[in-house]
């Protein structure tokens, strides 16, 4: 099996490709169109800001290819966010695979604070990622931007307010947290990714 990460301008993709070895999975990590078109899974990792890193996908054709993506794609964190319509983060147009927004958490007692950063529970779990989850389990979050409830959420947390923390689309899947920071729970959710 062939398990392509997206090389961008992006943090955080090496430390996906560290989890996946754990699993006992040799990733390809690259930005080749051709080897991404032809991967059996891909997955879209990020960290890093909306508008910046939507200009570097566009001007190397990325965003189009990761449009046209027909085997299953996993994106997390900024890749889920990158994955909807438009970011409030530097007013960004992403890719539109989920028709709804990534809105900026605005505080309301003084306890808030942003970025979400921790740990927090997943509930009301329905996607073959959440395959064999029982209860409510805690994962790893750090973002600043939210996605609001929706029809394609697959998991959803509650920090300020309820939110998306998974979202589901046809091939496409995603996590607001991070599976590969999320220890034997992160562990869990990528292996059912990879035996979809």
């Amino acid at each position: 099996m062939k398990i392509a990460v997206v090389k961008y301008n992006a943090g955080n993709i090496y430390s996906v490709d560290y989890a996946l070895k754990r699993l006992g999975v040799e990733a390809i990590i690259t930005s080749d169109k051709e080897t991404l078109m032809s991967a059996d899974k891909i997955i879209f990792p990020g960290v890093g800001e909306a508008a910046t890193t939507m200009n570097y996908l566009r001007q190397h054709k990325l965003d189009e290819v990761i449009k046209n993506l027909k085997q299953p794609v996993l994106g997390i964190c900024l890749g889920m966010q990158l994955m909807c319509r438009h970011s409030e983060e530097g007013n960004a147009e992403c890719l539109g695979i989920f028709d709804t927004d990534v809105k900026l958490f605005h505080p309301e007692r003084h306890t808030d604070k942003v970025p979400h950063m921790g740990w927090n529970t997943l509930t009301n779990v329905k996607s073959d990622l959440f395959k064999g989850f029982t209860k409510e389990e805690f994962v790893y979050f750090v973002h600043s931007f939210y996605v609001p409830l929706n029809e394609f959420t697959a998991a959803q947390t509650t920090y300020i307010l309820p939110y998306s923390s998974a979202l589901h689309k046809d091939n496409f899947y995603a996590t607001q947290f991070h599976p590969e920071k999320s220890g034997t729970v992160g562990e869990r959710i990528l292996r059912n990714f990879l035996e979809l």
